[in-house]
């Protein structure tokens, strides 16, 4: 350590042209930024500027000196761990500045390999997206074991200091988790900051969804506009040929291409999820766990001995961790307390609600009126600002009509539709059976009454096990 502290390597030194990368701040008293110029897929030059405590800037120098004239896949591996090491050790608290100083690093080398134009694919090279997660640790474990040369990324997609950021797995403190097991296993790790994209793309249509009365799925447009397409495009900078995912999905060739197909485990199928992925990204998607079981995925991370094997999966939307969805809409859109009636389908006022924005279409807790049997939200009215609710038996519909809609293939293909992500399909057909192809509206007639139709929720269509279109629940008239 003492050598980098009486003679720092590349402080004060900004490369030309360079990419920076900074972690820490006011709350911890330490900032670093890593600064790198990149060429060809090595790391041309390195310098840092560091404020706080000694042995940040030891850190720093350590990390610029291991990264020089170095390639990005051997930068994308030094960790907090490797840093220590090189510095001779250091006692838990003085850990902290390693890990600042790794999370630095990693922005820059994101972002300077995001730069880059795309180069030729290397045989069998594949990128992994890890969460760090069991699911795209065992996904990243699998395709090592096919001989791929395997590197892994994770996107950072939010921050929010009003809430506890680290529940989320797109956080800086998740991707911190996520570089470790990649580390772990060691693989190349890179950082990929997708705030700015991710609030335009998915945070903020969600937002305005609410306010104007609908039940968004946030998680569809973060997959099919925001999410794969920028980890596809960081994998060509790489020379990768693919993306691999812990989905538990399939992808299906036809004479007319790829289609996404549902995971063997019904209780874990994602392809809800990914509806809206297009065929050209999902021609170069690979879903490793597609096959498999989630006890036979956990059994395989044990096996291998992988710190995440037990790990609880997420159950909420990554940016509402450790938040109430009223607070965020609040926070962020400004969308607020607003006081407005409860009624029956005939209009008669039943009570009184604090926002319409507070509820789904078919929801039965939370409505905060009393009446002789359950009561379900049977539409909205973002103008007036009014809930209609009455019982279950005026809730069933047997014709829905979608808005938006995409159909990968004929609509004569269609035989069923999920309108929920952990719904069954429902048998229905689309009428008029357009070709494929974009439509402003369609109408599906199903087989069965179905409860909880929420306008703004994602209408899967599916032909057996296949996706083969995809839309969202219109307002109903």
């Amino acid at each position: 350590m003492q050598e980098h502290l009486s003679r720092p390597r590349g402080i004060d030194h900004v490369p030309r042209g360079a990419s920076t990368g900074a972690a820490g701040g006011a709350r911890c008293g330490d900032l670093v930024r890593i600064s790198l110029s990149v060429q060809d897929g090595r790391v041309t030059d390195a310098g840092f500027a560091a404020r706080g405590c000694a042995t940040l800037t030891a850190a720093a120098s350590a990390a610029v000196a291991l990264v020089r004239e170095g390639t990005v896949l051997d930068a994308a591996r030094v960790g907090p761990g490797r840093l220590a090491d090189d510095l001779g050790g250091l006692i838990p608290s003085k850990l902290h500045a390693a890990e600042l100083v790794a999370d630095a690093l990693h922005r820059a080398l994101g972002d300077a390999v995001r730069r880059q134009p795309a180069t030729a694919t290397e045989p069998g090279r594949v990128l992994v997206a890890m969460s760090g997660g069991v699911d795209s640790a065992v996904a990243a474990l699998l395709c090592a074991g096919d001989q791929a040369q395997v590197a892994a990324v994770t996107l950072e997609l939010w921050a929010d200091r009003d809430n506890d950021a680290g529940r989320s797995c797109c956080s800086a403190q998740a991707v911190r988790a996520a570089r470790a097991v990649a580390h772990g296993m060691g693989l190349p790790h890179f950082t990929l900051d997708l705030r700015a994209e991710f609030r335009a793309g998915v945070v903020e249509p969600f937002v305005e969804a609410h306010a104007d009365g609908l039940t968004p799925n946030p998680c569809i447009g973060c997959n099919g506009h925001v999410r794969l397409d920028a980890m596809l495009e960081f994998a060509d900078r790489l020379g990768a040929g693919g993306l691999a995912t812990g989905h538990y999905a399939r992808v299906a060739f036809d004479r007319e291409g790829p289609v996404l197909r549902a995971g063997a485990d019904p209780a874990k199928d994602q392809s809800y999820m990914l509806a809206a992925v297009a065929p050209g990204t999902l021609g170069r998607l690979r879903f490793p766990l597609g096959e498999l079981r989630k006890p036979r995925v956990r059994e395989l991370a044990t096996a291998a001995g992988l710190a995440v094997a037990g790990k609880a999966e997420s159950q909420d939307l990554c940016f509402l961790a450790g938040t109430d969805r009223r607070s965020f809409l609040a926070r962020h859109g400004g969308v607020r307390e607003r006081p407005g009636e409860i009624v029956d389908r005939r209009g008669r006022v039943l009570g009184r609600h604090r926002g319409q924005h507070d509820f789904t279409v078919g929801q039965r807790r939370g409505i905060g009126v009393a009446a002789a049997e359950p009561l379900y939200v049977l539409a909205k009215d973002a103008v007036a600002n009014r809930v209609t609710v009455g019982p279950r038996a005026q809730l069933g519909r047997s014709r829905v009509v979608v808005a938006g809609a995409t159909l990968r293939r004929d609509a004569a293909r269609v035989d069923s539709v999920k309108l929920r992500y952990r719904s069954r399909p429902v048998p229905c057909r689309v009428t008029g059976e357009p070709a494929a192809g974009r439509h402003r509206r369609l109408e599906l007639e199903v087989a069965e009454p179905v409860d909880g139709a929420a306008p703004g929720q994602l209408a899967c269509l599916m032909s057996g096990d296949l996706v083969v279109g995809h839309a969202t629940i219109a307002p109903y008239a």
